[in-house]
């Protein structure tokens, strides 16, 4: 798994200060962003997350690489819908000798270990032998039916079949992918995925992407994390019971 953080709004806390100042003050933007030193900024978005005043903060967007994560992964990072996905696509990428990635839980049992790398062997072997045997299909149809040379046949066909041909692989089957998001949406998405009950692979996808933006941005992200972190847990029977822990943990995350 990799995290980088690619890009970010220049003075995103100035900028988000200045956002919730204008709300309740009279004077033009270029004052309110003149009259502000970093400490008053500081102070400021301190108060604004205690107050839990979160819509100047959508002024603030992030854009995040993530590689060597898996296709469950992908789908339940896209159910945050405040965001913007752009991923490597199966349909027209062809998935030669793919990588996969291995649950924590399977990798530390060397019987599931050897079974599931089984698995992934026998998907490659059935997704190529699937893509030739469409591959060889539509290739002699497109130089029969339609007159194309074989490079060109060759190369219409690859594009042709790959959509189908990725119905066999793998939940595991690693894939890559630039995140953008608000800080609002960052803010709801950590309170989801650090959770304790999030699965593995996301929390640890968001704790790195939280440890990255706290390093350029701490005041914003100060109370960002797990819900418990600045209030009671919402997940009643079904909690962990280690929100001291995790405030422990989040209060010192990036530093």
């Amino acid at each position: 798994m990799r995290v980088e953080l690619l890009a970010y709004t220049p003075e995103a806390q100035v900028i988000v200060a200045s956002a919730a100042k204008l709300c309740y003050s009279p004077a033009d933007i270029d004052a309110i962003m003149k009259k502000q030193s970093p400490e008053e900024t500081e102070r400021f978005l301190d108060m604004l997350t205690a107050m839990g005043h979160e819509s100047p903060v959508e002024h603030a967007y992030f854009t995040f690489a993530i590689e060597g994560v898996s296709r469950a992964f992908l789908a339940q990072i896209t159910r945050h819908r405040i965001a913007s996905f752009s991923v490597q696509s199966q349909r027209y990428v062809r998935e030669n000798c793919f990588e996969f990635v291995v649950p924590p839980r399977i990798s530390q049992n060397p019987e599931a270990l050897a079974e599931f790398k089984k698995a992934m062997a026998n998907a490659q072997k059935s997704y190529d032998t699937i893509a030739d045997i469409l591959k060889k299909e539509e290739k002699d149809k497109l130089i029969k039916d339609d007159g194309k040379d074989e490079a060109a046949a060759e190369k219409a066909a690859e594009k042709a079949v790959l959509e189908d041909a990725r119905f066999v692989l793998p939940n595991a089957c690693d894939t890559k992918m630039i995140v953008t998001m608000n800080a609002r949406s960052l803010y709801n998405f950590f309170a989801h995925r650090c959770c304790m009950r999030a699965q593995w692979e996301i929390r640890a996808v968001a704790d790195e992407m939280l440890k990255l933006v706290k390093r350029v941005y701490p005041h914003l992200f100060r109370k960002a994390g797990p819900s418990c972190v600045k209030g009671p847990c919402p997940e009643g029977k079904m909690s962990c019971g280690m929100a001291q822990e995790q405030k422990i943990k989040y209060a010192g995350l990036g530093e």
